[in-house]
């Protein structure tokens, strides 16, 4: 008997310690609810969601009379013809975003760190904010209005140079540079935001005993800026994988027409085409698990690759 009390009096201390931080930390935890609801209710209790891609559904038949066919939907997908054009169309755009939008956030936040006039700083971050607040109906409308053959600037200002009249936006070969151009434009200034809030916990004495030592500002970037945000930077990165896959509906919705559709159709186009034009939701949703997949698959990987070489993963 007394061996058992003994037990229950370290667990009842435990729960009453808990309940105290609980009700010491109230309103942050408060502050938290909000978010967790959000996860909760969008991102976790639709993923049951994802069990009719192992059904024929039929709306009428419900969720759960629909009969089980198994894999039957992966593999009229891997043997679909249009699987390796939508998978080559996906894999270069999001290449593309890798490649050329991923850097810019950081060497945009780099050259802002650098602006010793506060006024300069703070007008230019505005600035860069702005077209991430727009949606992709007013982005591309604008990148409509610059580049139509119609009157459009751009194309003005080619034949007053002696050019001739370019239609980017039927182009097959304008559609990915005009995609990932837009991309840039819109959230490059919006992703600076994280890389600011790092580059403004590095240590200033760093900077003096830097300076102190002779070495210049570029010195001072190579040696102690860049190391101080490669965490985050690593850490973004991986995110981002996790997305690789996700190109964007919206602006790719907007951007295709009949003469790039070739080139320009990808995993959620195509979701949206088979899935709520045709009625397939159970094709559709075993596209769409397939892509989610891949990207597991991708943050595994480079959080195993990252912890691997030394650095910190997001688990």
């Amino acid at each position: 008997m007394q061996t058992s009390m003994e037990a229950r009096i370290p667990a009842a201390s435990k729960s009453s310690m808990l309940w105290k931080k609980l009700l010491r930390n109230r309103w942050l935890y408060f502050m938290v609810l909000p978010g967790l609801l959000y996860f909760l209710i969008f991102k976790y209790w639709p993923m049951y969601g994802i069990f009719i891609a192992f059904k024929d559904y039929q709306p009428f038949l419900g969720f759960w009379d629909s009969p089980f066919v198994g894999l039957k939907h992966f593999e009229r997908f891997f043997n679909d013809s249009n699987f390796i054009v939508l998978f080559r169309n996906t894999l270069i755009l999001a290449f593309y975003n890798i490649v050329f939008f991923f850097p810019l956030p950081i060497i945009i936040a780099l050259m802002l760190n650098e602006l010793r006039q506060e006024f300069l700083k703070r007008t230019f971050q505005t600035l860069i904010y702005i077209p991430h607040f727009m949606s992709w109906v007013v982005v591309v409308g604008i990148a409509y209005i610059f580049l139509t053959t119609e009157n459009g600037i751009v194309n003005e200002l080619l034949v007053q140079f002696g050019g001739q009249k370019i239609n980017f936006l039927v182009s097959p070969d304008w559609f990915r540079t005009l995609v990932t151009a837009e991309v840039i434009w819109k959230e490059t200034g919006w992703g600076t935001i994280i890389f600011l809030a790092a580059l403004a916990g590095v240590d200033p004495q760093l900077y003096e005993a830097a300076r102190m030592d002779g070495a210049n500002r570029f010195r001072q970037l190579v040696h102690i800026t860049l190391p101080a945000i490669r965490t985050t930077i690593i850490i973004l990165l991986i995110l981002r994988l996790g997305h690789f896959l996700d190109t964007g509906f919206e602006q790719i919705f907007l951007m295709l027409n009949a003469m790039n559709r070739d080139i320009g159709e990808v995993f959620d186009t195509y979701v949206y085409a088979v899935g709520i034009s045709q009625g397939q939701y159970s094709f559709s949703t075993a596209v769409g698990l397939f892509k989610s997949v891949v990207g597991l698959i991708l943050v595994v990987a480079s959080n195993y690759l990252a912890k691997k070489f030394g650095e910190e993963g997001i688990y």
